[in-house]
């Protein structure tokens, strides 16, 4: 069959059409769009990068993400608070300076005085069990107000905050008088201050250097930060005491999770809440159990206290630093006594 002209000149257009594109324009032309769906995610946190929070639950949680988006989400990980300082990561993920942030409430004095409650001495044993107060205490709404301008993923708690001194072994509160002790918290300065010492605020990235000038004289920290923070080669005494629990939390930027699409938020959502705070508490609870064993090798001293709370020389400060705070907070114009109770009930249901 022989093609007129005009039938010619339409074969012709559909080859140049279809038969004469580059293939690597296609390429390029993927490549680009899924560049463009990808969302990346700054995660911004104090631990360091040799820690076990970064290499055993932050990594493997920024992998599960980018690997349950078909890599549509991105976490870049930004350890030693290379990205923001410390005591103002969860402002930063308010504001959007970074998109995912880790801190521990006691960075920031004043700022979540519900949820802190949960440090209070007698409520917590362990990391898991911290972890699934504070869950538990958001989950229901409790402390749920003070993170209301961030996306809250996961609280998490560390194991009980022992006492570690370079210069001698802490028996009775009496021990402690005019001693210069670092605290985590408001909770803890309460507490250490009803024995008669001097809190000193500092972030755990300066304790070291901060023991080495004599700028502080011990300190509150739980075992497992102590090998992790290098400070076991500084305090050589130690007081096993459970003293305080510390809370911290992992949140994201509001807007930032609100601008994804519902398949996107679902996965951050599957990669949130209790399952993490649990999976923390176990790995911080290990590190502890290890960091007690590195210690008794290192020919540390140790004093065991293990239930204060009944013991007749610890009891009255540690129930005078606890009133203490709920005071404050109820002054506030906040129901500190309500919350106390649900974080009793709490500690009663996650008690492993």
């Amino acid at each position: 069959m022989k093609l007129t002209p005009l039938c010619t000149i339409g074969v012709l257009a559909v080859v140049s059409l279809l038969g004469c594109s580059n293939p690597s324009d296609i390429d390029d032309d993927s490549a680009t769009n899924a560049a463009q769906d990808m969302t990346t995610l700054r995660f911004s946190y104090y631990w360091p990068a040799t820690s076990n929070m970064s290499k055993e639950v932050f990594e493997p949680w920024a992998k599960q993400i980018e690997t349950d988006s078909d890599g549509r989400l991105k976490v870049e990980l930004y350890p030693s608070a290379t990205l923001s300082k410390p005591e103002v990561t969860y402002d930063a993920a308010v504001k959007g300076t970074v998109d995912v942030g880790s801190q521990a409430h006691g960075f920031t004095s004043g700022r979540f005085p519900l949820t802190q409650i949960a440090e209070l001495p007698g409520l917590s044993s362990s990391a898991i069990q911290m972890g699934c107060i504070l869950q538990t205490l958001y989950d229901e709404g409790s402390i749920a107000s003070e993170y209301e301008d961030s996306h809250l993923l996961f609280m998490y708690g560390a194991g009980p905050g022992a006492l570690h001194n370079t210069n001698k072994l802490i028996q009775t509160p009496e021990d402690m008088q005019g001693m210069r002790i670092r605290h985590p918290s408001s909770v803890a300065a309460n507490i250490i201050e009803s024995m008669g010492a001097s809190p000193v605020g500092l972030p755990v990235n300066d304790v070291y250097t901060s023991l080495q000038r004599g700028v502080i004289e011990g300190l509150s920290l739980p075992w497992g930060a102590i090998d992790t923070f290098k400070i076991g080669e500084i305090t050589k005494y130690h007081t096993n005491i459970p003293f305080y629990s510390s809370a911290a939390m992992v949140t994201m930027n509001k807007d930032k999770y609100e601008s994804l699409p519902d398949d996107l938020k679902r996965i951050i959502d599957d990669n949130s809440g209790m399952a993490l705070a649990k999976k923390v508490g176990e790995i911080l609870d290990a590190e502890d159990k290890s960091a007690v064993q590195n210690a008794k090798d290192s020919g540390h001293e140790i004093i065991e206290i293990p239930d204060p709370l009944n013991d007749p020389d610890w009891r009255d400060p540690l129930e005078n630093g606890t009133q203490r705070y709920l005071a404050d907070v109820n002054a506030l114009g906040l129901d500190a006594d309500g919350v106390y109770e649900k974080a009793k009930a709490a500690s009663a249901a996650c008690r492993v």
